[in-house]
């Protein structure tokens, strides 16, 4: 298969427009299109759907670019084995990350990485909903949960200690809970589909946190909601300590049973797809986020 026709199709996948991807490889708008029909031919699909106005992308089109960018991602790795790679790491790369979390620690510091690799492109999609990396064509994302898909592999970030917090006018209405069999006479803030959490007390008494067992009137599924709420004295929530580390030092929240541990240790690990080649635009990125992020936690 015509690597360069693959190039060319995930260029103007990426930009939506056939004219734009041939320019960035040196091809007149003809012979781009040409190019691109000459594939379409190949693989027996219509990739792209074109129009005067627009270029969308074709369902099969839709199906078949994960398979490009592999094929494109082998042959860059094969290269660099040779000694035949670019020096520097160049392309579109597509990471997927929880909202608030790239919003506190990632979007800070993405200008200095952009300036670092003038030559690479990031198209981020920010949700605490959890994309499926491969039907998506993610490059990486961040999970801070366990890593249980077996088709992922990934590298830890930092860990993801978790603390139970309210706030300052909450506890004044409702009292502070001594143990954890206290919460019972609370509310408590879950986040959607939240399991019990293990406690573990000073003197190594086990205990568990389980909102479906307290008074739990408000489930959300946003972790920047449930912290705002918990401000506002909604009740008391779980949250990860880099979402409340500032709220905690300021004191506008405080945390609820501090000598009791979450003990579930909850890593945020940086993960990809097992059967990606680890091509270089992915290890700059990673080796960017665990030097600025992950060697030393602004929340620990």
């Amino acid at each position: 298969m015509d690597t360069d026709a693959l190039r060319l199709f995930v260029l103007a996948a990426e930009k939506l427009n056939i004219s734009a991807a041939g320019r960035a490889l040196g091809l007149a708008p003809a012979v781009a299109g040409a190019r691109l029909a000459k594939l379409e031919n190949a693989v027996g699909a219509d990739l792209l759907h074109r129009s005067t106005r627009k270029v969308s992308l074709s369902l099969e089109g839709a199906e078949f670019l994960p398979y490009a960018r592999e094929i494109l991602a082998q042959e860059d790795a094969g290269r660099a084995a040779l000694g035949m790679g670019q020096a520097t790491p160049r392309g579109t790369l597509r990471f997927t990350a929880p909202s608030t979390f790239a919003q506190l620690y990632i979007a800070p510091i993405l200008p200095d990485f952009l300036a670092r690799y003038p030559d690479m492109t990031l198209d981020l999609r920010l949700s605490d909903s959890v994309f499926d990396l491969i039907e998506g064509s993610f490059d990486l994302a961040i999970r801070n949960s366990a890593l249980e898909d077996t088709s992922l592999k990934g590298r830890k970030l930092a860990d993801d200690r978790r603390v139970l917090c309210a706030a300052p006018e909450y506890l004044t209405r409702h009292g502070l809970p001594e143990h954890p069999d206290d919460l019972i006479r609370h509310q408590v803030i879950a986040f959607k589909n939240q399991s019990p959490r293990p406690l573990t007390g000073p003197n190594g008494e086990s205990a568990v946190f389980e909102p479906a067992a307290s008074h739990c009137r408000l489930v959300v599924d946003d972790g920047l909601t449930q912290k705002l709420t918990t401000m506002a004295g909604a009740g008391i929530s779980m949250n990860s300590r880099w979402s409340v580390a500032g709220e905690l030092a300021s004191g506008r929240l405080v945390q609820v049973l501090p000598d009791y541990r979450i003990a579930d240790r909850s890593v945020l690990w940086l993960v990809y797809p097992k059967s990606n080649v680890l091509s270089l635009k992915v290890r700059v990125f990673m080796d960017y986020l665990i030097e600025r992020i992950g060697k030393s936690p602004d929340w620990e």
